[in-house]
Parts: structure tokens; C-alpha cells; sequence
């Protein structure tokens, strides 16, 4: 089953459900999806890997304006965020742990042969496309300058 495909099955459990965080979460979704295919040019020609960056995108998105909502003391504006950012999770493959990432970058770094931190960049884009949607980019970023530079 397609992304958008279990997205239009989610959107109409939704609306069963008159499930409000759900519904705004999924509709956002949908929304930059049809976005991507509008830029694109064709309906259905866009990989899992640019679906995966989307969806993240949307939680970063969300995570970012609930710290800022907390920081201005302002819970009942940042629990619909973050409820929205659990939803829109629910669309990712299963994440990552900290050990698992490491011991990724780990055989990155012994097979492309980078010995410092001027390595960096080399790293980050395989590891990246390597664990696209299955972990967040800046917690990639962190552990690869610690691994490079310990």
C-alpha cells in the first residue's frame, strides 16, 4: 500500500472518528504530497525516500512550534502540536535507536574511508539516504561529528 494510499484510508477513519488532531495532521500530510506532485510534474513518479523527508519535515515542523509554544508558557497551543507530530510519526517506519545509528555510521565511515571531520559531508550523505525516515537528520549530525572527531 502506497503512502497516499494509507493516508486516504486514515483520513476517512478520521472523519468516522471526528478525530480533530487527526484530521488537520493527515490533511496536512495529503496536502504536501500534492504539493510534491504538482512540482514534479507527474502524478505518481516521487520516491519513498522524498515521502520520508516530507513527513519529517512536518514534524520537525510541529515539534519546533510546541518548544517555542512552551517556552511562552503556552501548553494549550503546544499538546495539539505535539499530538499532531505523534500522528504524523505514525506514517514513518520504525525509527532508529541511538546504538543502531551508531553502529551505521560506524561501517559508513570504515567504508568510504574518512578519517576526520573534513570527512563530514562524504558521511552525512550516505548515512542519510542510508537511514531516510528511520532517523531524525540532526540526531545523524550529532553522532557522526562525535564519531569523527573521538
Amino acid at each position: 500500500m502506497t503512502l497516499m494510499n494509507k493516508i486516504t484510508e486514515e483520513l476517512k477513519n478520521a472523519m468516522r472518528l471526528k478525530d480533530k488532531i487527526a484530521l488537520q495532521s493527515i490533511r496536512a500530510i495529503k496536502s504536501e504530497l500534492l504539493l510534491l506532485r504538482t512540482k514534479s510534474g507527474s502524478p505518481n513518479s516521487f520516491s519513498d525516500e522524498e515521502e520520508m523527508k516530507i513527513l519529517q519535515k512536518l514534524i520537525k515542523q510541529r515539534k519546533e512550534s510546541a518548544k517555542i509554544f512552551r517556552e511562552q508558557n503556552r501548553i494549550d497551543l503546544a499538546e495539539p502540536e505535539e499530538a499532531q507530530a505523534k500522528i504524523i510519526e505514525g506514517f514513518l517506519p520504525e525509527q532508529l535507536d541511538e546504538e543502531k545509528i551508531r553502529e551505521y555510521i560506524k561501517e559508513i565511515i570504515s567504508n568510504t574511508g574518512s578519517e576526520g571531520i573534513k570527512d563530514m559531508g562524504k558521511v552525512m550523505n550516505v548515512a542519510t539516504s542510508k537511514m531516510a525516515g528511520q532517523a531524525d537528520g540532526k540526531t545523524i549530525s550529532i553522532l557522526v561529528r562525535e564519531i569523527l572527531t573521538s
